[in-house]
């Protein structure tokens, strides 16, 4: 048949044609996420419901808000998290909204809810805000990155529709920490209720919650720990109980502890009594015989269920917490002890802003779980949360994933002498405390206000306030070593003694106190320009992110780098590198550029040096990627240097080039000394010339670079790159680290496009701008007027983010480059499954409905029959064109 009458065909024979599409990946881990600090235990008496979708929203200052009567059917309607307004990919330089906004929900209590306590609880409300409910105002707060608590009981009216006003603002304001005026601040606040919101259901005798009760060292559950080692540990469970009922309340808290496989290891109770209106904490004690214990490597977690019974044995209350076993001890000059155990090597990680590309700090509790999976898949072991508390999804991650924390109270360069500041400092400290107490990823608390000259009183003030809030084993705090009252911190932040050049000096190291180097690797020329050799943009090429990982890795000046912190002592523990991911700027016109990963969490090279740093070894207890791995960092274009990058953790390395070609060899030495795995580099490999032979000899497959990893003689990983060819298509994957989408209004996916040649070679080196279109059940959050569709390619990717409606099913991604003609690359198709939410979505039905028509509204059809044809019509008419262009390749070779 000829090619012309198969192109008739397909137009007039619509539905036999097919398309070319992707689904992704039906194996999928889905985490779990934490509401109010705690799991939903069924038949307890206690539910979450999500209060997420359908909020109206308006941008500026508004008078009567609050009302109930208020008419806000113009306003833009929105789900939570959300942060004000979508930006373009880089956003520094306050390009983003500053001031008032206001939130307004819709919805009719459920029944359920009758005789029921009830708690609406906020994750975080960027700056200050208020709250109202049915017009009553029920909280006020201040500062943009801890919880925002009320009880709503009262305020309720069943059978018709309630209204929650929600008043914000993110401007400048000294008066809270972090207070710097945001055009002088080195990240952005962005603003809006940027984290979830629930309502926590429950009887009037319940287990409270400890950012609502405001009592030291109290409130909600505090899991601690004494004598932990492998034979046994203590464990401490002190349980804050109120009783709101109209009598009083006798009964019993029981604390049942289940191994991973459901297997109960420890059964512990304690009656007790409560007047009215009163409330009290009880504590029990206990031995855990041969526990689990929770390390990075080994992130062991028990499932704890805490009930609530009364005398007649009816369970009134309860959850479910998990819990990690471990003892964390800093030992001065014998180092960072584990377990028991001095800590084999020392800890590297990375600091994290929570934002992200387009959406600012308003990220789904998925992309926060995949933040900490990409992280420690680089074989990082502990995240500081630069400069504040982050959202309680990223925690859990790092309980689950392995991840070490440093948790950081909110506060940079900025200290005002009113009161009512230090106070505020003082709050969130405690607050931050009381949050994430329960988790064994916290490593240690970082009290102070990075990098500030705050009043002699403070440091002493902080640390006694720490320990006033945890006052058991295990606890530690670090700050500066050249800040005032360094010497109330056990933990100094410093450069290591072989660093030299940076801000801190450590010749004389005391040696009582463990030194860590909190931000490392970030070498700028001055602190206007912001030039440096470490801040790379994907989209400058394999050159310039080779030099950020020299950089990180083991630079030819003296800088603290990977390798310097793996020549010290063990009196200095580590360091985390500045920084994992690109972040905005509010005091600079351009973006931070110095991650590992770019504002979509894209790789840049230094990410795959990061990796080339695990172990070689097999974790099967980590969910993350280990083992051996092999990457080559050339891309083999025409501008690709000579020398070929290789990083890998393994003994071996055997590079061949070319079919038959030439083959070298490097073996790793063996050392204690140094970063675990070097940087390779094979000199004089790569030749674009003997490429051009092969290709003007049609061996195109023959031209290539082969990277073999080898433990033990034997291959056990390897890499290939080939030149990438004639442009011809659109490749197109979610990337979802294999986590499932769920339908909830919120979830958000990046998708990926590439341009790729026929054998799904990525073309990094062109100007193509893709355009993204969508299907289903789901929506683009991208725009013409942010530049995020269509968007530029750049090193040959461009990505876009996704997200969930409220109804589950299939979402429908295609993507095309922007004016298609003959011999343009042809469309993809990607389909996104969603999956039902765990916990029932909370609005008014009307405004739900609306929400999913919005959703709807913008959607351009991917799939009908036409859209079938003409994809098959196109894929037709290259195949001609690459008839036709086998002759001008045969004109031109004729004339040369």
């Amino acid at each position: 048949m000829s090619l012309f009458f198969r192109v008739l065909v397909c137009c007039l024979l619509l539905n036999v044609v097919h398309t070319f599409s992707a689904v992704a990946s039906t194996t999928f881990h889905q985490p779990e996420y934490s509401t109010a600090g705690f799991f939903q235990l069924d038949n307890t008496g206690r539910t979450v419901y999500s209060m997420n979708p359908a909020w109206r929203f308006y941008k500026g200052a508004v008078q009567g808000a609050e009302k109930v009567d208020y008419d806000d059917s113009s306003w833009a309607l929105i789900s939570l998290p959300d942060g004000m307004e979508t930006l373009p990919t880089e956003a520094s330089g306050c390009v983003n909204y500053q001031g008032e906004s206001w939130y307004r929900k819709h919805f009719t209590p459920e029944d359920a809810w009758k005789g029921k306590r009830l708690f609406l609880h906020f994750e975080a409300i960027m700056g200050k805000s208020k709250v109202w409910i049915n017009g009553v105002l029920v909280k006020e707060h201040f500062g943009g990155f801890l919880p925002v608590i009320s009880d709503v009981t009262d305020y309720l009216e069943y059978g018709k529709d309630n209204v929650i006003a929600v008043w914000a603002d993110n401007s400048d304001d000294p008066s809270y920490p972090p207070g710097k005026q945001q055009d002088m601040l080195d990240f952005a606040y962005f603003g809006g209720i940027y984290r979830d919101c629930w309502m926590i259901a429950h009887n009037d005798v319940f287990i409270t919650d400890p950012n609502y009760e405001n009592e030291a060292a109290g409130g909600g559950l505090f899991v601690s720990f004494d004598n932990v080692s492998e034979k046994s540990a203590d464990i401490r469970l002190d349980t804050h109980i109120r009783n709101l009922s109209d009598r009083s309340f006798s009964g019993k808290v029981e604390y049942t502890l289940y191994d991973k496989n459901n297997q109960k290891v420890l059964s512990a109770g304690k009656s007790f009594s409560v007047g009215k209106g009163k409330a009290r904490q009880t504590s029990v004690k206990a031995k855990i015989e041969n526990p689990d214990l929770w390390e990075p490597d080994y992130p062991y977690l028990y499932q704890l269920h805490v009930l609530i019974k009364d005398n007649q044995g009816n369970v009134v209350d309860g959850y479910r917490r998990r819990i990690g076993i471990r003892s964390i001890e800093f030992k001065g000059k014998d180092g960072f002890w584990l377990n028991g155990k001095p800590y084999p090597y020392p800890l590297i990680g990375a600091n994290r802003h929570q934002d992200f590309a387009v959406i600012g700090n308003a990220l789904s509790n998925s992309l926060h779980w995949r933040d900490a999976k990409k992280l420690r898949d680089a074989g990082l072991r502990v995240i500081r949360n630069a400069h504040y508390p982050q959202d309680p999804a990223f925690m859990d991650a790092c309980d689950e994933l392995g991840l070490f924390v440093i948790v950081n109270t909110p506060g940079w360069q900025f200290w005002n002498d009113e009161p009512v500041f230090a106070q505020r400092v003082y709050s969130d400290i405690r607050n931050m405390v009381r949050r994430d107490r329960n988790h064994p990823s916290v490593w240690m608390w970082e009290p102070i206000l990075n990098e500030t000259w705050y009043p002699e009183d403070f440091a002493k003030n902080v640390v006694d306030i720490l320990h006033e809030e945890y006052p058991y084993p295990y606890c530690y705090a670090g700050c500066d070593v050249t800040a005032r009252g360094s010497e109330y911190f056990p933990i100094q932040f410093t450069h290591p003694l072989n660093g030299a050049g940076g801000a801190f000096n450590t010749q004389t190291m005391n040696p009582e106190v463990s030194y860590f180097t909190r931000e490392w690797g970030d070498n700028v020329d001055d602190w206007n320009s912001h030039n440096s050799p470490s801040r790379v943009s994907c989209s400058w090429g394999e050159v310039p992110m080779l030099v950020q990982a020299q950089g990180y890795a083991k630079p030819d000046y003296q800088y603290t780098c990977y390798d310097a912190l793996y020549r010290n002592t063990r009196q200095h523990v580590g360091g985390c590198l500045w920084h994992s991911f690109d972040h905005q700027r509010g005091y600079h016109p351009d973006p931070f550029y110095g991650g590992i990963m770019d504002a979509f969490r894209q790789p840049k090279l230094s990410y795959y040096m990061f990796c080339s740093q695990r172990p070689a070894e097999k974790n099967e207890m980590l969910i993350a990627e280990t083992g051996p791995m092999v990457y080559i960092a050339n891309a083999m274009t025409p501008f690709s240097p000579k020398d070929v990058t290789v990083y890998s953790n393994c003994e071996e390395v055997r590079l061949t080039y070319c079919k038959d070609g030439k083959t070298w060899v490097y073996k790793k030495e063996k050392t204690d000394q140094g970063m675990p795995s070097p940087i390779i580099t094979f000199k004089d490999v790569w030749d674009v010339m003997c490429d051009k032979k092969l290709a003007r000899d049609r061996k195109h497959d023959g031209s290539y670079l082969l990277a073999e990893g080898l433990m033990d003689g034997k291959v056990v990983a390897s890499h290939k790159v080939m030149p990438a060819r004639r442009p011809s298509k659109l490749l197109l994957w979610a990337d979802n680290e294999n986590v499932e989408m769920t339908a909830d209004g919120s979830d958000l996916v990046t998708v990926i496009a590439a341009v790729a040649d026929d054998k799904g070679n990525i073309k990094r080196l062109n100007n193509y701008h893709i355009k993204f279109e969508v299907e289903g059940n789901g929506e683009l959050v991208a725009d013409s007027h942010t530049f995020t569709n269509p968007r530029e390619v750049q090193w040959g990717t461009a990505p876009v983010l996704v997200r969930a409606n409220t109804a589950s099913g299939i979402i429908k991604v295609k993507t095309s480059v922007v004016f298609e003609g003959i011999h343009t690359p042809l469309s993809a198709e990607l389909e996104i499954k969603t999956v039902d939410a765990k916990h029932k979505l909370i609005a008014d039905k009307d405004e739900l409905s609306l929400l999913l028509e919005n959703f709807g509204a913008a959607k351009v059809s991917t799939s009908d029959n036409s859209s079938d044809c003409e994809s098959e019509v196109q894929r037709l008419q290259q195949e001609l064109s690459r008839l036709k262009l086998k002759e001008v390749e045969r004109q031109q070779s004729e004339f040369e």
